[in-house]
């Protein structure tokens, strides 16, 4: 998988196959995006590695990294300490996002009142994992 932001300052690959692909409804990420939902692709950290330009790290809660384009803004990644070896890249940053889909949704318990989550995917109230 390929990606990069908006403006082409920042490129990558992630090789391997994806552990998971969700869509985050957290205030957080929301914010992060301006969007009122983020999807997400898991990914080996070992298998991720920046081919054009530095992005910006931004520490957005304790233990997460996230990384997004100095110049343009796009955010580009999610990173968790608890996680080192894995690494969450943003969907709509991949140059084909319609390759991997979602499977589920998180942190539905933080959804907008107007954004009415529709479909057959799983909806976890908070993580997956809790």
């Amino acid at each position: 998988m390929e990606g990069g932001c908006l403006c082409g300052a920042v490129r990558y690959i992630a090789e391997g196959e994806p552990v998971s692909s969700g869509i985050c409804h957290c205030e957080t990420c929301r914010r992060a995006a301006s969007s009122p939902r983020l999807p997400f692709v898991g990914v080996l950290s070992a298998g991720f590695r920046y081919t054009r330009g530095v992005p910006v790290d931004y520490s957005s809660s304790p233990g997460v990294i996230r990384s997004f384009c100095g110049r343009c803004g796009s955010p580009l990644t999610y990173r968790r300490d608890d996680t080192p070896g894995e690494l969450d890249v943003m969907t709509v940053s991949l140059d084909n996002p319609n390759a991997i889909p979602p499977t589920f949704h998180v942190w539905t318990s933080e959804a907008l009142d107007w954004d009415l989550i529709t479909g057959d995917l799983a909806r976890y109230v908070r993580s997956r994992g809790g």
